[in-house]
Parts: C-alpha cells; structure tokens; sequence
C-alpha cells in the first residue's frame, strides 16, 4: 500500500467573536469536522483499498491567522481537497480556503438558531468574486442545533465532492505511459501532453515499442515469476479454436513461443509502469525504477502486431483485478495507445476502484435490423435496440459479469473479490489464436459475453480544436439477448473477441431519444466501461477540472458543481462550457 495518501482537508470554520459567541460553538464546530472525518474514512478508499485519510485543523478558524496556520498544517500533510463545515455566521474572506488548485466546498449547518446559510452564502460569493470555485452544501431540513446527525441529501453531496477530489488528488504527479505513439491513424493514440499535463496534473513518459523486445531479448523480467506466471496461464488459460484459414495457422510450436512472448510482454509493460525491485537486484536499477504510471497504452497496430504478437493478453490481464500473483488493483491500459479512452478509464477507476472495460463502439443494432437477421423481435431492456461493445480481446475479465452479490451480477474493487470470484471469471474466458488478416504476428485474444442486469457507465474524453477535452456520458445496462440473437449478431463480427450487448437510459431529450442517437452522437470509435451508474459522480469531477460535459443522461436533480457555474446562465450544460472556458484547466 501507499504510505502517502492524498487527503481531505477539513476546515472547521466559527464566529471569530470572543467573549460568548465562539466559547459557546466550539464544541458543535469541531463536532461537525468530526463526523464528516468519520463518514468518510467508514465509506471511501484508496485504489489500494486503505481507508480515506482526513486531516482536520488543529483548532477551529475564526478569522485569518488561523486559516493560514491551517493551510501550513495542510501542506504538509497531503492535502489534495479541502471542505470547511461551519453551524454559524463566520468571517468570509478571512476564512475560506485561499488555495487556487485545491478542490474545495462548503457545509453550511441549516438550523434556525444560527445563520449558517448565511456564511454559506457570503462565503461562497467571495469564492466566485476572487475566482476560485466551491462547492455549496446545504441540508434541505433544517436541524436542531443539538443535531450532530448528517442528512442523507447531505451525505450525498460529501461523498460526491470527496469521491471526485480524491480522483483528482491520486492522479496529480503521476504518468500516462505511452508504449508506441501512434496506431492507425487514431487521433486519440496522439498523445496530448498538454492536456495530460494540464487538466489532470500529469506527466508523460514516451517508450518506443521496441524496448519490449529488448527486454524479451535481454532477459530483463523476474525469470521465477516468468515461471509462475507461465504455469498458472497454461491452467487457467484456456486456448480455443483456431478460426484462421489453414494455411495462415501457426503451428503449435510458434503457438507456445507466442504464449511465452505475451506473459513476458505483461511482465514488462507492468515493470515500465510501476517499476520492479527485482531487476535492481539483477543489475538493472534503472529499469527496476519504473515510470511512475497511474495508467498507459499500447500502441500495437500495425508495426507491431504485423511482426509480433499482439498486446491483447497483455491488455486483458493487466486491466483485470487479478493475475498469477493473486487478486490485486486493476491497472489501466489501454488499447492502441488511446491515452483518451485510457483518462476515461481512469476517471470511472478512481471514483469506484473497480476495473474499466476498453470497447469498441462497433454497431448499433435496431429492431427492425435484429429480426430481419434473426426472425426474432427484441423485447424487455433491448426492445429499443441495442450498442454492440467489442474490442480485439484487450477487456478486463472482470467484465464477463461472473461474479455475483445477492445473485446478481457485478464488478466489484478488488478487496472484495472472492478465489471464485476469480475462477468464474476465467472459466468464462477463452483465448482464440489471434485473427491473422488483423495480427500478421499472431498472439491471443480473450473472448467471453457480459453477463447482462449490471448498472454501467459509458464515457469518453474528445479533443476538438478550439474547445479542448470534452466529456460524454451514458449511464445504461449491459443485456443478455436471446441465444440465436446473441450467436447470429456476435458471429458477424468478430467470434473471438469479448461481447457486451449495451443499452442506454433514454431521457426523450437530444441525444438520448434513441439508442440510435447515442451511437450517432457518440465522439470517437472507442468508450470505456464502467460499472455502476457514475454519471453524477464523473460531472462532478469533470468540473473540478474543467472539463464540460457535452453529452449525458444524469437527471438534473443529481447534478452537482460548483456554485459559480449558476452565474453563467439557466441552462445547466451551456453554462458548463462557459465557466469551463472562462475558468481554464486546474493546472493552468
């Protein structure tokens, strides 16, 4: 585990009036920090599993020499994100969080005795007026001053705000590893230092492709683990059937030299994203340090995979929450290099701690298509039809839907992960020699159907010139479909590859009349995939960095930014795009 973790900042703020006022507050001051601590560290983690840290004032803050021993103290400390509660009426702007990177917001005690909806108000008006954004938290009932219970509408937006700050704080000074560059064409596989660097607090470290093969040629991998990982891929691994014309298959011999090449391959990308102690003790300290990488890409197609095995063993495993040492944090890679799609992923990891699904939005199946294929008329979930989501076998085996909570299916962050959890998920698996006419170099690809009934999240990062990033968002399930519908429509693609049948929530509005206009709508060729319903939480954080959201279907009541996007007009996402504009990237 980590052993600095980003925290949150808790900023008990009070009526500075002595002599009466403030004697008679410190106690449901510090109370209120308390709780929120509390609720915190009991709900959320880290990647790594370990509860949330917070750091909380040493004293309560009543005017500006004890916000600034506060903001000292939360230098030193970690600090990634800071929320001041206060029961009462306080000094404004000698009391707010004066720092222009740190994520903040405000709770402001709704009780009649003493106006903590004014402070909240006043203070949240200095925020905008010297341009640093908060968020406003305010109950919608109002409590009895001996209230020391949260709200649940409360706990909500404390949860909202602290998910997505600490998305920010974890991702800040790490690396987007970029193995290759460039893959087809694919604008996304340019990598955008600028915006990794900017938006996200992020460095990028460029790897030519061909230090792979010098590690496979040098021996520059743990050869014990090589082993182990070797013995465990040919238990739990299971080959299926070649689909290639006979005389493009490889013989069984070059077969088992690729099974070799594609461990050694997994070994290496995880080496150069997170370093490894074992080659510092076979001589190769600067190998052994690492990247420092949150997330990556492989470039892949086509120079690679028209010579050597493709990366999609490589991709699957390591996106998955487990390998051959065991259940463990899923990693972030992404295919063909897509640095985009890959900060998509890495949005829905970090405010779930589950891991992401990379696809292809390949095809949009109507009704009317569906039975003139199959004679067969959608019903249920599907009936409005549905997205085919696919890539070359590079999806987290998580997403084959296999493990269950209460008889459903999930995916869940890796510290609840079971051995069966695991087991199922592999079982499920099957890995076909990779389709020569696309992988001239052979290697495998996974290939299993999504267990359908499992609340999903959708997103995508665009560039577009003269705007920046964008964020989409669609919040919908993953469906099972009737057999023959299921093998009709996955058989005219590509069999060997894994399948999730995806269905949006439609809202009657824009870009959600239709499943239809989702696809049309949607930006890019890639998405990425996570579970659960992170619509609200991904807005939410996309405006602490300053990204407008372009396209999404969260009803407008979860919606939740700060307060100075309300002054950029009534409508809520064209007023998204303004403040975004206006207020510029976090690391700006």
């Amino acid at each position: 585990m980590e052993t600095n973790h980003p925290k949150i900042g808790i900023r008990p703020i009070i009526d500075g009036r002595r002599k009466g006022i403030r004697e008679s507050l410190e106690e449901k001051t510090m109370e209120m920090a308390r709780s929120v601590a509390c609720l915190y560290s009991e709900n959320l983690r880290y990647m790594d599993g370990a509860p949330v840290e917070c750091v909380i004032a040493d004293t309560t803050i009543g005017g500006v020499t004890e916000a600034a021993a506060c903001a000292c103290k939360f230098a030193g400390e970690n600090v990634c994100a800071t929320l001041s509660v206060t029961p009462c009426w306080c000094y404004g702007s000698e009391t707010i969080d004066m720092d222009p990177l740190l994520p903040k917001a405000i709770w402001g005690f709704n009780g009649s005795e003493r106006p903590g909806a004014v402070y909240l108000a006043a203070a949240l008006a200095g925020h905008n007026q010297k341009g640093l954004p908060a968020f406003g938290i305010y109950g919608k009932d109002v409590q009895d001053a001996s209230d020391n219970t949260i709200p649940e509408d409360v706990k909500e937006r404390l949860l909202r705000f602290a998910r997505a700050s600490l998305a920010v704080g974890q991702m800040k000074g790490k690396s987007y590893l970029s193995v290759g560059y460039c893959s087809m064409g694919i604008a996304g596989s340019q990598v955008d230092a600028m915006f990794l660097q900017k938006y996200l607090g992020m460095r990028t470290e460029y790897v030519e492709s061909v230090e792979i093969l010098r590690r496979i040629k040098l021996g520059i991998f743990d050869r014990t683990e090589f082993e182990k990982a070797m013995t465990w891929t040919r238990i739990n691994c299971k080959e299926g059937a070649d689909y290639n014309p006979p005389h493009l298959q490889h013989t069984r011999e070059q077969k088992e030299q690729e099974w070799e090449f594609v461990v050694k391959m997994t070994l290496i990308i995880r080496d150069m994203m997170i370093g490894n102690p074992v080659l510092k003790e076979m001589g190769y300290e600067e190998e052994s340090m690492g990247h420092n990488a949150i997330m990556g890409g492989f470039q892949g197609q086509r120079q690679w995979t028209d010579f050597l095995p493709n990366g999609d063993f490589s991709e699957a495993i390591l996106n998955s929450s487990f390998d051959w040492n065991g259940i463990r944090k899923a990693f972030i890679v992404a295919t063909e290099n897509d640095h985009l799609n890959a900060t998509a992923m890495l949005l829905g990891h970090l405010l779930t701690n589950t891991s992401q699904l990379f696809a292809d939005v390949r095809t949009y199946w109507s009704p009317e298509a569906v039975e003139r294929v199959t004679g067969i008329k959608l019903e249920g979930t599907a009936s409005n039809g549905f997205i085919h989501l696919i890539n070359s076998g590079s999806c987290t085996l998580d997403g084959s839907g296999q493990m269950t909570e209460n008889g459903c299916p999930v995916m869940k962050p890796y510290w609840e992960i079971t051995d069966e959890d695991v087991q199922r998920c592999l079982d499920a698996t099957q890995w076909y020699p990779a389709s020569l006419e696309y992988f001239r170099g052979g290697g495998y690809s996974s290939n299993y159907m999504s267990k359908g009934g499992m609340p999903m999240t959708m997103s995508r990062i665009n560039m577009v010139d003269g705007l920046g990033p964008v964020l989409q968002i669609a919040e919908g399930w993953s469906v099972e479909l009737p057999d023959k519908v299921a093998e009709v429509v996955d058989k005219r693609t590509d069999k060997t590859w894994p399948t999730t049948w995806f269905v949006p929530r439609l809202t009657n509005h824009e870009a959600f009349d239709s499943t239809y206009s989702v696809m049309a709508n949607w930006g890019a060729n890639h998405g990425a995939l996570c579970y659960g319903h992170i619509g609200a939480e991904l807005i939410t954080l996309a405006s602490m960095l300053r990204i407008p959201v372009c396209m999404h279907n969260v009803s407008k009541e979860r919606i939740f930014r700060p307060t100075a996007w309300s002054s950029f007009g009534m409508d809520k996402e064209s007023a998204d795009f303004r403040a975004c504009v206006t207020y510029g990237p976090l690391y700006k």
